[in-house]
């Protein structure tokens, strides 16, 4: 029966290791892990909204750059086309007037500039006019060969010309090299409307007899007035802007009604590591969800079968050990040998020992409380009140205080701190208390004066049964209760040598669920 009693005990211990939510030597890594470095959402909602956006940036982004130079060869060839059209206006225009008489020339220039009826300003010079050309762009290049090309294709071949771009603020007329706005209004009013876009003029002179050059200045035909390769359009930008954005909503709505029975669970798995009672998950959404709800059901009903059947067991422990124990007593006290009754005596004493430490440790460690928030100010403050000064002699001093409210088990709590501060006062006769806390976790450290602990032995003193200081008296459950009921809050306690001497006892509890993070 103890070998029963001693093996459920030890299940117990070795099950709460596995049930723990996050071991404490993980800690301080993961205050530098790459979560705090990259921008990675701890939700599956996040998760998949981010993921779902870079593809959808990335398909956007891929699909506006084929669509944009399919856009510019399509907007190049027309340019090109305009470009050809232009010059073979160009071409008819030098042969109109090469045609001409020379007294002819001067009144049909007057004409087409009171009168209009050419796309082009025309002028007459006796030498070419020398003007600041515009900075080469590859569409500018473009159209300036294609309207070469095109007049000495048309007018033949030996040609003396040259084409060029020209910022309006740099042409020049005739052979004063007057400026643009210098000229009436009304002379280049129909063929060089500038405003409001101010656009770079094509200027094209031709030699057409010695010392006569025909001058030609034109825009660029709709919608090539600008000549300058543009971005995105607006409306391409707000139909991936509007697309991205539906696309995230859907998947957003999508992805929440889908986790909600993930998120069911994780609050279920939660508050069962914590002892609390939980419904049965409903078996609803989809297969792989039924499937995990399912499998967590039956988990359910194991561990619930389990933990009736142990208090059972050890009810029964209780009631059929202490029964002969107290007959054995009474037995011994008839016995006339004082040395044999007082052997008798001890080993009752020690049997009686075993089977209290092994109900306290069940005792302890199976606390069943709501969780609740819990004012760790107060409670610590209830816990060292008796050790301070002057009631106390000053044997406990405590440093810092917690920030806010901690979910959990208030007695359970009150019981696993006592214990590490019983701990300390029995082997180290002082116990020094500092408290961290923050959004993350709270942790306290509990400092003792003691000798410490053998670096080989620190994981050792957790088990039940194990005192390092062989005359003390007591169950030596102390340390081993209170890592259970910190496992039990998804927290750890762990063991250090302190440099200047005793044992710094660390209390980590988590403020934040892992699971809950998750989703």
């Amino acid at each position: 029966m103890l070998a029963m009693l001693f093996l459920a005990t030890d299940r117990q211990q070795a099950g709460s290791y596995r049930v723990r939510a996050s071991p404490f030597t993980s800690v301080g890594m993961g205050m530098f892990s790459w979560r705090r470095l990259l921008p990675v959402p701890r939700s599956l909602l996040g998760r998949m909204l981010l993921l779902t956006l870079l593809v959808v940036l990335l398909a956007q982004a891929l699909s506006s750059v084929i669509w944009l130079s399919q856009l510019r060869a399509s907007q190049m060839e027309g340019l090109l086309i305009s470009a050809r059209s232009l010059a073979q206006s160009m071409a008819a225009s030098v042969s109109y007037f090469r045609s001409l008489p020379l007294g002819y020339r001067p009144l049909v220039l007057d004409q087409l500039r009171n009168m209009g009826g050419t796309r082009f300003f025309v002028s007459l010079n006796d030498k070419p006019l020398s003007m600041q050309v515009l900075p080469e762009t590859p569409r500018k290049r473009a159209v300036l060969n294609a309207v070469d090309a095109t007049l000495r294709e048309r007018l033949g071949g030996k040609l003396d010309l040259s084409v060029q771009f020209v910022s309006p603020d740099d042409l020049r007329i005739f052979n004063s090299a007057l400026k643009l706005d210098e000229l009436p209004r009304s002379w280049a009013h129909y063929a060089l409307s500038l405003e409001p876009l101010n656009p770079p003029v094509l200027v094209t002179q031709i030699q057409i007899a010695p010392n006569e050059w025909l001058y030609l200045a034109s825009l660029m035909p709709e919608p090539y007035v600008g000549l300058e390769q543009q971005g995105l359009p607006a409306q391409q930008l707000w139909f991936i802007i509007l697309t991205s954005s539906f696309l995230l909503l859907f998947i957003g709505i999508l992805v929440h009604w889908q986790s909600r029975p993930l998120k069911r669970l994780a609050v279920a798995a939660r508050e069962m590591s914590l002892g609390s009672e939980v419904e049965p998950l409903a078996e609803a959404g989809g297969s792989e969800v039924v499937e995990v709800s399912r499998a967590f059901n039956s988990m359910r009903e194991r561990i619930s079968r389990y933990l009736n059947e142990r208090s059972q067991l050890f009810s029964a422990i209780s009631h059929d050990l202490r029964t002969p124990i107290t007959r054995l007593r009474l037995r011994v006290e008839l016995l006339e040998d004082e040395e044999v009754q007082a052997k008798f005596s001890r080993d009752l004493d020690e049997l009686e020992l075993l089977v209290k430490g092994a109900l306290q440790c069940v005792k302890d460690t199976d606390i069943h409380e709501n969780i609740e928030p819990v004012d760790l100010n107060l409670l610590l403050h209830g816990v060292v009140e008796p050790y301070l000064a002057p009631a106390g002699n000053g044997r406990v001093t405590l440093d810092g205080q917690a920030l806010a409210a901690y979910p959990g088990k208030s007695l359970a709590l009150k019981r696993c701190i006592g214990n590490l501060v019983d701990n300390a006062l029995k082997y180290g006769q002082k116990a020094h208390l500092h408290i961290e806390d923050d959004e993350r976790a709270f942790i306290l450290h509990v400092d003792d004066e003691g000798p410490g602990v053998p670096e080989q032995r620190l994981e050792q003193v957790f088990e039940p049964h194990v005192r390092l200081a062989g005359q003390q008296q007591g169950y030596g459950l102390g340390l081993g209760i209170a890592r259970n009921i910190a496992h039990s809050h998804g927290g750890e306690v762990s063991l250090r040598n302190l440099r200047e001497g005793g044992l710094r006892v660390t209390l980590w509890l988590p403020r934040y669920i892992d699971s809950g993070q998750e989703l």
